[in-house]
């Protein structure tokens, strides 16, 4: 015992060999897209809309698009200066959810301050709302009852990850660290919703 908790001395640590298993995923998505374009003559597409010219969301939005690429996926990226006003960022959303060509809409954040991010996130259809922030994708994953279309990829991605490497959380106590909307928040609930 150790400050009246019982620790599991036996217990050993598992590493996790992200890039392996991001590599098979990789590997299954791009088969998946050309089974796609083989049979219905095209493949899925991801409009990234981002705001402003902050180098880190420049940079998680160039490994997008060149995930993208590497399985087949068409990306389109809008990119609006920073101190474009909300009215053009929604309007880059909704040209975005009328294509038929795109299946996914996501934008990058952080927004720049001066913009209500709630407004921006819910103008994406619901159904092309690949973040899972859609305040009913968020809702529907918090009770639990009702399946979102989307659920955030981040969270997703923990939790395959803990799967692929054959980590077993039935019974489990889990600890999340951070609450953020993108990672914490989701995984928790994902987590409260399959075990």
């Amino acid at each position: 015992t150790f400050l009246g908790l019982v620790v599991d001395y036996e217990s050993t640590a598992t590493i996790i060999d992200g890039k392996s298993i991001a590599e098979d995923i990789r590997l299954q998505i791009a088969e998946e897209v050309l089974q796609m374009k083989n049979a219905a003559g095209h493949v899925p597409g991801l409009a990234v809309v981002l705001v402003g010219d902050r180098k880190d969301s420049q940079s998680y939005v160039r490994f997008k698009v060149k995930g993208c690429e590497e399985v087949g996926i068409k990306s389109l990226l809008a990119e609006l200066p920073r101190n474009c006003t909300e009215d053009e960022v929604v309007d880059s959303v909704s040209r975005f959810n009328e294509d038929p060509s795109v299946h996914g809409v996501l934008v990058q954040l952080p927004l720049p301050q001066h913009m209500d991010e709630e407004k921006i996130l819910n103008a994406i259809s619901l159904d092309k709302d690949v973040d899972g922030f859609h305040p009913l994708n968020v809702g529907n994953l918090a009770l639990r009852s009702r399946k979102p279309l989307f659920v955030s990829c981040a969270a997703k991605a923990c939790l395959e990850l803990l799967f692929q490497s054959g980590i077993d959380l039935m019974g489990k106590h889990v600890t999340i660290i951070g609450r953020s909307k993108v990672v914490g928040l989701p995984t928790s609930l994902l987590l409260q919703v399959k075990f």
